[in-house]
C-alpha cells in the first residue's frame, strides 16, 4: 500500500512546515492563549532543569522502576516546550538563555532512549547504561529529535550557529544514520507483528528529517524506509481499522501514521491522494469516535485506560484530511470540552504548535455531533452496542494481542455515561509490565475482569487462547452478542464449553447468560466502581442500578484499594470485585 508510492516520488522532495514561523504562531494564538503560554513560560524560568545522573538511568535494571527516571527526562522536554512557546508568543528574547541551556542539556545526554527501551533486540535484556557510540532509536529518542529539529527551525536566527549545527549533528548521529544503516525491530520484517512504535517513531523520523535542510539523498532514503515501515504497520490492522492496543494507543499509532502522511504530502504534493481514499485507512481514522462513551470515558481493553483526554486537534486534522465530518465533529467536541486546549502536558512540540495554529479554526468550527451507533470490529472481535441508557462493549479476540490482558469475553458496560461493569486498565509501567512476569500483575488477569474462573484457574496468555464462534446480531429492538470463551483457558481448567450471550434489549435492560460445561467449580467476577449491596437475588449498586441473578450461590464482595497513580486517573480510591459462584450449568444476570 505505502511502498507503492515510492516510484511516484518526485526527483526533489520539499521541506515540511516551511510556512510555520514564529510570527505565524504568534498571530494565530488568541489573546487568552498568548497570555497563558507566556505565563507558563515565565513560571518555567523559575524551575530548575532536572539533573539526571547515571544512577538514575541504572535504577531500571536494578529494581524495575521506570517512572522516576522518566519524570526527570520528560520534565526537561516539557520545560523546553514551555519556554519555546513562550518565546514564540512574546518575541522579546526573555526565554532564550534558558532555551539554549535546555537544548544543550538534551544534546549532552548520553542517550535519548529510555532505560526501559535500552535494548538492541526486541524483548532482549536492557543494557544498564546507554552507549553513546551505538544509539538506540526508541519512541522518545525519535520524539526528542523531532522536538529539537522544530526548535532549531523556528529559532535558528536567534540561536548561535554552533548550537544549531550541534543539534543537527546529534540528530544525524542518534537518529538518521542508525535509521538508514541498521535494522530496528519496529521498522518491520516480513510477517513480524508491529505495534504503535512503528507509526510513532516513523512520524518523528520524518519530522526530524524534513524540518531541517537535509540533502535530497538522505530525504529519499528516509522516505523509502518510512513507506516500507508504514506498510509493515498497517498490515497488522484488519480492514475494519480497529486498534488492538486500545483507544489510548490510537493516538500513538493511527494518528502518527497520518502525521507521517502529512509530512510526505507536503514533501511530495499529490503523492498520497489515492492512499487517503483507501477504506482501511479511513476506518482506522474513525475508530476513536466509536470507542467514546461520555465525557473523557472510553471503552478500554489491553493497556488503555478508561479515562483520558484526546487532543481533539489531531483527530480534527485527520478528519479534515479524509473529509470526514463525523470525525471532525467528534474532534471539535472533544477539543471544546478539553481542560487543556493547549496540550500543556504534551511532550511532542509539533502537536502543540499545531494546536496554536488551528485554534481559531477549532473555536469557530460548527458541527453536529455524530450519533453513536452499534459497531462490530471482526478483526479484533470487538462488538459495541448502544441505546439511550446503556453503552456496551464485548471483547473476543485472543490473548496474544499487543498490550494484551487476559480478557477474552470480557464485558464493559456504562449506564447513562456512568461506569457499571469496568475494565480496570493497567498500573504504572515497570520492568515487570513487559516481562515474563506480566501476568502476575492482577490487572492483567481474567479474574479481575468480568469473566469466570474454574477452581481458581484463570485464562492463559498466548495467541492460541482465544474466543470462538463470535456472533453479532444488531436489530432495531435488540443487540445480541455471543461467543465461546472456553478456549481461552488452559486444559487444566477442565472447561469443555463456556458460552456467553449478551443481549441489550433497547430501552430496557442488559441480559448476560453464561452456559457452562466443565469439571471444576465456576466463579464469575464482576468488577464495579459502586459497592454492590446484596438484597436477596439482586445486587444493588447505589443509585446506579441493579443486577438480578439466577443460577448462583450467595455472592461475596471484595474491596480493592486503588493507590497506583495511573489507575487513579480513571478510578476513585476504591473499586469492588463481586464473586458469584455458579450453582448449576447456567447463570443469568439482568442489569437494569
Amino acid at each position: 500500500m505505502f511502498a507503492e508510492l515510492i516510484p511516484l516520488l518526485p526527483d526533489r522532495l520539499g521541506d515540511f512546515a516551511a510556512d510555520v514561523t514564529v510570527e505565524r504562531i504568534r498571530r494565530s494564538a488568541s489573546q487568552a492563549s498568548r497570555a497563558e503560554l507566556i505565563d507558563v513560560a515565565t513560571r518555567a524560568l523559575d524551575e530548575p532543569w532536572s539533573t539526571i545522573f547515571a544512577s538514575d538511568y541504572l535504577e531500571y535494571t536494578k529494581n524495575g522502576n521506570r517512572s522516576r527516571f522518566e519524570a526527570l527526562y520528560f520534565a526537561r522536554r516539557l520545560k523546553l516546550n514551555a519556554l519555546v512557546l513562550g518565546e514564540c508568543m512574546e518575541g522579546e528574547g526573555r526565554f532564550l538563555a534558558e532555551i539554549i541551556d535546555g537544548l544543550w542539556l538534551i544534546c549532552e545526554e548520553s542517550g535519548w532512549q529510555l532505560p526501559a527501551h535500552n535494548s538492541h533486540v526486541r524483548g532482549g535484556p536492557r543494557t544498564p547504561l546507554p552507549d553513546p557510540q551505538k544509539p538506540i532509536i526508541d519512541l522518545f529518542a525519535a520524539e526528542t529529535a523531532a522536538n529539537l529539529a522544530l526548535v532549531s527551525d523556528l529559532l535558528a536566527s536567534q540561536l548561535d550557529a554552533i548550537l544549531v549545527a550541534r543539534i543537527s549533528s546529534e540528530i544525524d548521529h542518534r537518529i538518521i544514520k542508525p535509521y538508514l544503516s541498521r535494522h530496528f525491530w519496529w521498522m518491520g520484517n516480513g510477517d513480524e507483528r508491529m505495534n504503535n512504535w512503528t507509526a510513532w517513531i516513523t512520524q518523528n523520523v520524518l519530522l526530524s528529517t524534513f524540518l531541517r535542510p537535509t540533502d535530497q539523498s538522505t530525504r529519499r532514503a528516509v522516505v523509502e524506509q518510512a513507506l516500507k515501515s508504514l506498510d509493515a504497520f498497517q498490515k497488522d490492522y484488519a480492514d475494519d481499522g480497529a486498534c488492538e492496543e486500545g483507544a489510548l494507543y490510537y493516538g500513538h499509532a493511527t494518528l502518527c501514521q497520518f502525521t507521517g502522511l502529512a509530512v510526505l504530502e507536503e514533501a511530495a504534493p499529490g503523492v498520497t491522494g489515492a492512499l487517503l481514499r483507501e477504506n482501511k485507512l479511513r476506518n482506522m481514522a474513525e475508530f476513536i469516535r466509536h470507542m467514546h462513551v461520555a465525557d473523557n470515558q472510553f471503552f478500554n481493553f489491553a493497556d488503555a485506560p478508561a479515562r483520558f483526554e484526546t487532543s481533539g486537534l489531531r483527530e480534527y486534522l485527520v478528519g479534515k484530511t479524509i473529509a470526514s465530518p463525523s470525525l471532525q465533529a467528534f474532534a471539535v467536541d472533544r477539543w471544546k470540552r478539553s481542560s487543556k486546549h493547549l496540550m500543556q502536558d504534551e511532550w511532542n512540540l509539533w502537536y502543540r504548535v499545531q494546536t496554536v495554529l488551528a485554534e481559531k479554526e477549532l473555536t469557530e468550527a460548527r458541527f453536529t455531533p455524530p450519533a453513536k451507533v452499534d459497531m462490530f470490529y471482526p478483526g479484533i472481535e470487538l462488538a459495541i452496542a448502544r441505546d439511550d441508557i446503556f453503552d456496551l462493549a464485548v471483547k473476543g479476540g485472543n490473548n496474544g494481542e499487543s498490550h494484551n490482558h487476559n480478557d477474552v469475553g470480557s464485558i464493559t458496560l456504562y449506564k447513562q455515561g456512568r461506569p457499571f461493569l469496568i475494565d480496570v486498565g493497567v498500573e504504572t509501567y515497570t520492568a515487570k509490565t513487559f516481562s515474563p512476569q506480566r501476568y502476575g500483575i492482577w490487572t492483567m488477569q481474567s479474574a479481575f475482569h468480568t469473566l469466570p474462573s474454574f477452581g481458581g484457574m484463570m485464562q492463559k496468555d498466548g495467541e492460541g487462547f482465544a474466543a470462538r464462534d463470535f456472533c453479532v446480531d444488531f436489530t432495531e429492538t435488540h443487540a445480541e452478542i455471543s461467543l465461546e470463551l472456553g478456549g481461552a483457558y488452559p486444559p487444566e481448567a477442565a472447561v469443555r464449553s463456556y458460552t456467553r450471550t449478551i443481549r441489550l434489549i433497547r430501552g430496557q435492560h442488559v441480559e448476560i447468560i453464561d452456559d457452562y460445561d466443565g469439571e471444576r467449580d465456576a466463579v464469575l467476577s464482576l468488577m464495579t466502581v459502586e459497592k454492590p449491596r446484596i438484597a436477596g437475588n439482586t445486587l444493588v449498586l447505589g443509585d446506579l442500578g441493579s443486577i438480578y441473578i439466577e443460577g448462583a450461590e450467595v455472592p461475596t464482595i471484595e474491596l480493592i484499594e486503588i493507590d497506583d497513580p495511573r489507575l487513579r486517573q480513571s478510578w476513585p480510591d476504591t473499586i469492588h470485585r463481586t464473586l458469584i459462584p455458579l450453582k448449576g450449568k447456567r447463570l443469568r444476570l439482568v442489569i437494569r
